[in-house]
C-alpha cells in the first residue's frame, strides 16, 4: 500500500496546486498499488484477450427473424385517432400473429391510444415513422397484476406498458414512437421525494414511499412473491418495456419517451439486441436501458437523454438478488451517445446477483447535466461481485465526475454483504471537461482490485478527486491537464 503523503513533493504540489484539487492529502488517504506492480505489457495483453470475448458476443448475439406475415392492427379494429382505446385490438392482432406462427404486427399512420401490451412468441410489434402508441395514464389499464421486478425486487405489480413473460423471438421495431404520457401530473408524482433531490410530489397525491418500505421488509422476510401484491393502491410506477425471462429479444429503431419509470428493463433474458433506440424521458427514475440478470446482450447505436442513468446494468436487489443468484454477463455496449443522465454507463445499484464481462466501446457522452461518465455503485447492503469491465475509445465532452466507483451508495457500509469489484480496464478515454476526474473508494477490507487506465487524457478539470483503498492500480500514459499522472 502506498500512502499519498509519501509521494514526492513535486507530485503532491501538482495535485494540490496545479489542479486546485478540492481533496487534500489527508482526505485522499491511502492509494493502493503501483503501475510497476504489473507491467504495462501484461496489462495490455490481458485487455486484448478480453476484447476477443467482446467480438464473440458481437457475433453470437443475433436478432430474431420473423415470418413474412403482416397483421395490421387496423384490421382488428384499431383507430389511430388519439381517442379510441385500442387495447383489445392490439391484443387480438398479437394473438392472431402468434397463432399463425409469427410475423409483424403493424402499427402505422396515426396515434394509437392503448393500455398494456403483452407480446407473445414470434411477434414483431412494428411501429412506422408516422405512428405513435400513446399509453393510457389510467393505472387500471395495467391490471390485472403481473409477475414483475420493481427496483430489483420481485412483486405482483402493475403490468409494464409493454410486457412479455417467458416468450421466445419477440421484437419492438420501426422508426415510430412509444409515449408513456407521464409528466408532472401523471405517474411521476407517485415518486414524491423518496431518494431524490427533486420533489416530484403533488400535495394530496399519494406516493410510493409506504409501499416501497413495506416491500423492502417483505423481501428481507422472504415473503413469497405470490403474496407480494403491489399493484392497485401501492403507487409503484410500472416499467415501460420489460421482457421477463425471454429469449431472443430485439428492440430496434423506436423512440421511447415520457416513461412512468425505467424505460427498458429486460429481466432474466438471453440473447438481447437493442439497436438504434432513442431513450428520451426526463422524469424521476427515468433510467434508459437496464438489463437485469441478463446474458448475452448487445446495446448499440442508441441515444440517451434521460432523467436518471442512461445505461444501468443490474442483477436484483439485496435478498432477492442473492436468492436468484443470476448475474448480468456478457454485455457489449457500442457506438452509443449519452446526453443528460445521472450516469453514462453504470453498473448497479441493484447488483446483489453480480455482474461480469461488460464491454463498452466507441461511445460519446457530454452534458453539463451528466453527473458521471463510467460508474459502479454498490454498498455492503447490496453486495455483489462485479468483475471484468472493459472500456475503450470513449469520448466525454463535459461531465461532473469522469470515473466513479462508489461503495457508499445510499445505505453505505451498513450491511454484512461486502462487495467485490475487480478487473476494470479503461483505455483511450478522452475527457474534455470535468469538475473532477475520480471518485473511487473501496473498503479497507475489500479494496478495488486491478483498476487500470491506459492512454486516458483529462484535459480541463477542477480536481483530481478521490482515489482510495485500491489494490494494484495502474496508470499508463494518463494525463491530467496535460501533465502525466503517475503513482
Amino acid at each position: 500500500m502506498t500512502d499519498f503523503c509519501l509521494l514526492q513533493p513535486s507530485r503532491r504540489a501538482f495535485i494540490r496546486n496545479t489542479l486546485n484539487s478540492v481533496v487534500s492529502c489527508c482526505a485522499l488517504g491511502t492509494l493502493a498499488g503501483c503501475a510497476s506492480s504489473r507491467t504495462s505489457t501484461t496489462i495490455a495483453t490481458k485487455a486484448t484477450d478480453a476484447w476477443t470475448q467482446a467480438e464473440q458476443i458481437r457475433t453470437q448475439v443475433r436478432a430474431p427473424e420473423f415470418p413474412d406475415r403482416i397483421f395490421d392492427v387496423r384490421d382488428f379494429g384499431a383507430k389511430g385517432d388519439s381517442a379510441h382505446d385500442n387495447s383489445k385490438a392490439f391484443a387480438a392482432a398479437i394473438t392472431a400473429c402468434h397463432k399463425a406462427g409469427g410475423g409483424k404486427v403493424l402499427v402505422t399512420q396515426g396515434k394509437y391510444l392503448c393500455g398494456a401490451i403483452h407480446l407473445l412468441s414470434n411477434v414483431n410489434l412494428h411501429i412506422t415513422k408516422d405512428a405513435t402508441i400513446a399509453f393510457i395514464t389510467d393505472p387500471n389499464a395495467y391490471l390485472p397484476a403481473v409477475f414483475t421486478r420493481w427496483e430489483g425486487m420481485e412483486i405482483m405489480g402493475y403490468s409494464p406498458l409493454i410486457y412479455a413473460y417467458g416468450q421466445t423471438n419477440i421484437a419492438v421495431t420501426g422508426a415510430g414512437t412509444v409515449d408513456g404520457q407521464a409528466n408532472r401530473t401523471t405517474w411521476w408524482p407517485w415518486k414524491g421525494s423518496n431518494f431524490s433531490s427533486v420533489d416530484w410530489g403533488i400535495a394530496g397525491v399519494p406516493t410510493q414511499t409506504e409501499a416501497r418500505n413495506k416491500l423492502m421488509q417483505d423481501m428481507e422476510n422472504n415473503v413469497p412473491v405470490a403474496e407480494r401484491i403491489y399493484a392497485e393502491g401501492s403507487y409503484l410506477r410500472p416499467v415501460f418495456i420489460q421482457p421477463y425471462n425471454c429469449t431472443n429479444v430485439l428492440i430496434e429503431g423506436i423512440t421511447i419517451t415520457n416513461a412512468p419509470f425505467w424505460l427498458l428493463n429486460p429481466v432474466l433474458c438471453e440473447n438481447v439486441t437493442i439497436d438504434a433506440v432513442t431513450f428520451a424521458s426526463i422524469g424521476p427514475n427515468s433510467d434508459g436501458c437496464d438489463p437485469e440478470s441478463c446474458k448475452n446482450v448487445v446495446i448499440k447505436n442508441c441515444f440517451f437523454d434521460t432523467g436518471d442513468d442512461c445505461i444501468a446494468i443490474k442483477s436484483g436487489r439485496n435478498a432477492d438478488g442473492r436468492r436468484l443468484k443470476t448475474p448480468s454477463e456478457n454485455i457489449l455496449i457500442s457506438n452509443c451517445k449519452m446526453r443528460n443522465g445521472h450516469g453514462g454507463v453504470v453498473i448497479g445499484s441493484e447488483i446483489s446477483g453480480g455482474v461480469r464481462n461488460v464491454f463498452v466501446e466507441n461511445c460519446e457522452m457530454s452534458s453539463p447535466e451528466l453527473e458521471r461518465g463510467i460508474r459502479v455503485k454498490t454498498n455492503s447492503v447490496r453486495g455483489g461481485l462485479i468483475e471484468n469491465l472493459f472500456v475503450r475509445n470513449v469520448t466525454i465532452g463535459e461531465v461532473q465526475t469522469a470515473i466513479v466507483i462508489d461503495f457508499d451508495y445510499e445505505e453505505g457500509d451498513a450491511g454484512k454483504f461486502t462487495p467485490t469489484v475487480r478487473n476494470i480496464d479503461i483505455r483511450n478515454l478522452i475527457c474534455q471537461k470535468a469538475k473532477q476526474v475520480f471518485q473511487v473508494r473501496g473498503y479497507a477490507r475489500s479494496p478495488i482490485q486491478n483498476l487500470h487506465l491506459t492512454n486516458c487524457h483529462f484535459k480541463e478539470v477542477d480536481a483530481i478527486g478521490v482515489l482510495e483503498k485500491l489494490d494494484n492500480f495502474a496508470a499508463t500514459n494518463v494525463t491530467i491537464k496535460g501533465v502525466e499522472f503517475t503513482i
